[in-house]
């Protein structure tokens, strides 16, 4: 099952607000004396919020990997869920340092404590979305590779035809299969002695 239409377009477009925030990004806090770009970096901070907000809330319903066209494991999902959830704390964490930042500035507090530790999490919200990120689009080219039909919901070019057949593919997958029971049993395990 496909995304909607308005699924993919609210995919792409912040694709293109977060990298624009790369872009042109304040590499000094003090270039923040310039009120404009201080009203600027307000504005589309709380935009970038604004859309990361409404993307989550439009997206929470539809299940992880709900378009694949095979069965996927659990552990998989697990997995794929918390990725997802946390880009959306992190995605959600920078824009809202990054006010407070502009608040705090605007306020005469160009140093201190406060003024740290909003740099700081803006800061880590930052080196942890392009980690995030990086393993999200790692995740989809792989799935892509075995064809699992997620990219072809999201993305517009190079569709899936089903399944991979290649053999290598096949063995990666069954490995990766492999791995998810283990988790699986161990975590099972876990649950039985901690409820003795």
């Amino acid at each position: 099952m496909a995304h909607t239409r308005l699924a993919k377009s609210i995919h792409w477009s912040f694709i293109i607000l977060y990298a624009y925030g790369i872009f042109k990004q304040v590499d000094d806090i003090s270039q923040l004396e310039d009120n404009r770009l201080l009203i600027f970096e307000s504005i589309f901070a709380g935009l970038f919020l604004l859309i990361v907000l409404l993307r989550y809330f439009y997206m929470r319903n539809a299940g992880t990997m709900h378009a694949s066209n095979i069965t996927v494991h659990p552990i998989h999902k697990l997995i794929a869920k918390s990725v997802h959830t946390s880009m959306y704390i992190v995605l959600v964490l920078l824009p809202l340092s990054g006010l407070a930042i502009a608040f705090l500035f605007h306020y005469g507090i160009k140093d201190g404590p406060l003024q740290l530790g909003a740099l700081l999490l803006h800061e880590f919200a930052a080196t942890a979305s392009y980690v995030l990120i990086a393993i999200h689009v790692s995740a989809a080219i792989y799935s892509r590779i075995k064809g699992e039909g997620v990219w072809s919901s999201m993305v517009p070019i190079l569709k899936e035809d089903g399944p991979s057949d290649n053999e290598y593919v096949r063995k990666v997958a069954q490995f990766e299969n492999v791995v998810y029971e283990k988790i699986s049993a161990t975590l099972e395990s876990l649950r039985s002695k901690g409820s003795e």
